[in-house]
């Protein structure tokens, strides 16, 4: 196994140790930082959160640069952006800080995908990311970021930042979304 898929593999072994963090009260109090007042474990979650978000950069520019991109890659790299941020997604729901009805319709699309990517997979096909579907992981991470830090700087200025940028993390996920199944629709419509 090559270095990039080892990080990828570390990016989901962070996993269980986020939603520990997150889920349980560690009586550690609360900070707050510039205008934002948030437990401290929500504070080390959404650090352990960002840090294994760029790992997803990390193992992708190394297997570029090193030509180390492999199939297992291809298929490990998205199925670990997917847990983490549906775990991430689901906590912040349990929490009340993400509205249930748009954190199904983004986990919705990320099944959807996922059983594009098997059926492909099935006629010997492995999909990488498109431009869109990283914009649209870039987009879910800030989002989700920003609501795991309790939208910190941006409440000074009184603006629901981590609000809307999952409004717009959303709309990039049903984009991608739609423009998967358009590309990849042949998958269906001669299937038997």
């Amino acid at each position: 196994m090559n270095l990039p898929n080892k990080i990828t593999i570390s990016r989901i072994l962070l996993i269980p140790l986020f939603m520990v963090i997150m889920l349980v009260d560690f009586g550690w109090g609360t900070i707050e930082l510039l205008g934002a007042e948030m437990p401290v474990n929500h504070f080390v979650g959404a650090l352990i959160f960002i840090f294994a978000s760029t790992t997803d950069w990390v193992d992708g520019y190394y297997a570029r640069k090193h030509n180390m991109v492999t199939n297992l890659g291809k298929f490990l790299d998205p199925l670990a952006d997917k847990l983490l941020v549906s775990a991430a997604l689901i906590i912040l729901v349990e929490l009340g800080l993400a509205p249930s009805w748009l954190v199904i319709i983004i986990i919705s699309r990320e099944f959807a995908i996922t059983g594009l990517r098997l059926v492909l997979a099935g006629g010997g096909e492995v999909v990488a990311a498109a431009m869109l579907g990283k914009i649209k992981m870039w987009m879910q991470i800030v989002a989700i970021s920003a609501l795991l830090l309790h939208n910190i700087g941006f409440e000074l200025i009184n603006i629901p930042f981590d609000i809307i940028a999952l409004y717009v993390a959303a709309f990039f996920t049903l984009w991608s979304g739609w423009e998967y199944f358009v590309k990849n629709w042949d998958a269906f419509r001669y299937s038997k």
